[in-house]
C-alpha cells in the first residue's frame, strides 16, 4: 500500500481535492498529476505530525465502538476528555482513526 488516504477527510484536504477536481475538469490539470499531488499532501501531513508535534494528550471516555480492518484502527468515543498541559476539553462523541505510521512509508 504506497499511501493512507488519512487527512483527506479533513477540512483542508476536501478543498484541496475540490480544486484539484474543479482543475482537472477544466483540463487545467492533468489526473495523473491531481493523484500525484493528493499523495505527496497526505505524505507532507504525515511527516509535518512526525516532526513537528510536540504535545501529549491524554483521552478518556466511553469506548461506544472499535474495529480493526485493514491494518487500521476506528475507535468511537462518547463523552471523551481530552487532557494536555494547557488544560482540558469535553467532547460529546469523537472518532479516532488510527495506523501503524511504518505503513504508510511502504
Amino acid at each position: 500500500m504506497a499511501t493512507f488516504e488519512l487527512y483527506r477527510r479533513s477540512t483542508i484536504g476536501m478543498c484541496l481535492t475540490e480544486t484539484l477536481d474543479d482543475m482537472v475538469s477544466t483540463g487545467t490539470l492533468n489526473p495523473e498529476v491531481a493523484i500525484q499531488v493528493l499523495v505527496q499532501f497526505d505524505r507532507s501531513m504525515t511527516e509535518a505530525l512526525e516532526t513537528q508535534v510536540k504535545s501529549k494528550v491524554t483521552i478518556k471516555g466511553h469506548l461506544h465502538t472499535y474495529r480493526f480492518c485493514d491494518n487500521v484502527w476506528t475507535f468511537i468515543l462518547q463523552d471523551a476528555t481530552f487532557k494536555n498541559e494547557e488544560g482540558h476539553e469535553q467532547v460529546g462523541k469523537v472518532k479516532i482513526v488510527a495506523c501503524d505510521s511504518k505503513l504508510l512509508t511502504q
